[in-house]
C-alpha cells in the first residue's frame, strides 16, 4: 500500500520551492484503463489559487526527479506502475486543508463522510467553515451540521455562479499565441487521399 503521507512529505519541498501549495496529494485508479495507479497531485499558486499549465510541468519535473532519486537510492514510494498527474484545482475544487473550509465559507460545497460515520453520508448547502475543529455546513432544508474533519471522506465545491464570480479569472498569459489550423475539410480529406 502507499503511503500518501510518506509521498508528501517528498512532493511538499518541491512544491514550496516553486512557490506552490499542495491541496492534494491521492493515489487513485488510472483512467487509462489499463489496471495501473495514478498518483494526483493538486497545487496553487497563492497569489492565482491556481495554476498554469507551465507551472504544472514545472512541478511535475521536480516531483519526477524527487521520486526517481529516492527509488535509486532504495527507497520505494509507489509499488507498481503508476504515472504522475499534476494540476490546478479548478473552480469547483477539493476542500482538504482547514483554510479551504475557511477561506470558501459563503459558497455552496457537497461533503461526503466516510462510511460508518453517524447520521447521514452527505451534506450538500452553504459552507460556513471551520468552528472548533469541526467543518459547519447549513442545508436550507436540513439546518445546519458541524461534522469532524477527520471523518470527511472528501469535500469538493459546487460549481455556481456566485463562486465564478468569487474566483479569479484564469491566467490566459500566452492565449494570444496560439494558432487556429483554418484547413477546411475538404483540404483535410485531399491531404489524406
Amino acid at each position: 500500500m502507499t503511503d500518501i503521507a510518506r509521498i508528501t512529505e517528498v512532493i511538499e519541498p518541491e512544491a514550496q520551492a516553486l512557490g506552490f501549495e499542495l491541496v492534494r496529494v491521492k493515489m487513485m485508479p488510472s483512467e487509462a484503463g489499463d489496471g495501473g495507479q495514478a498518483l494526483q497531485i493538486m497545487a496553487e499558486d497563492p497569489a492565482t489559487g491556481q495554476l498554469v499549465i507551465e507551472q504544472c510541468a514545472q512541478l511535475s519535473r521536480r516531483v519526477s526527479d524527487a521520486i526517481d532519486s529516492r527509488e535509486e537510492s532504495g527507497e520505494t514510494l509507489i509499488e507498481g506502475a503508476y504515472h504522475l498527474e499534476v494540476s490546478s484545482p479548478g473552480i469547483d475544487r477539493p476542500l482538504t486543508r482547514d483554510k479551504d473550509f475557511a477561506r470558501w465559507a459563503g459558497h455552496e460545497a457537497r461533503i461526503v463522510m466516510v462510511k460508518g460515520f453517524e447520521g447521514q453520508r452527505t451534506y450538500t448547502g452553504e459552507l460556513k467553515g471551520m468552528e472548533d475543529g469541526l467543518v459547519v455546513i447549513d442545508n436550507p432544508e436540513a439546518g445546519e451540521a458541524r461534522l469532524p474533519k477527520d471523518q470527511i471522506h472528501n469535500a469538493k465545491l459546487i460549481l455556481t455562479d456566485a463562486l465564478i464570480a468569487a474566483t479569479q479569472p484564469i491566467d490566459t498569459t500566452g492565449a494570444d499565441d496560439i494558432v487556429e489550423d483554418t484547413e477546411t475539410d475538404d483540404q483535410e480529406e485531399k491531404a489524406d487521399n
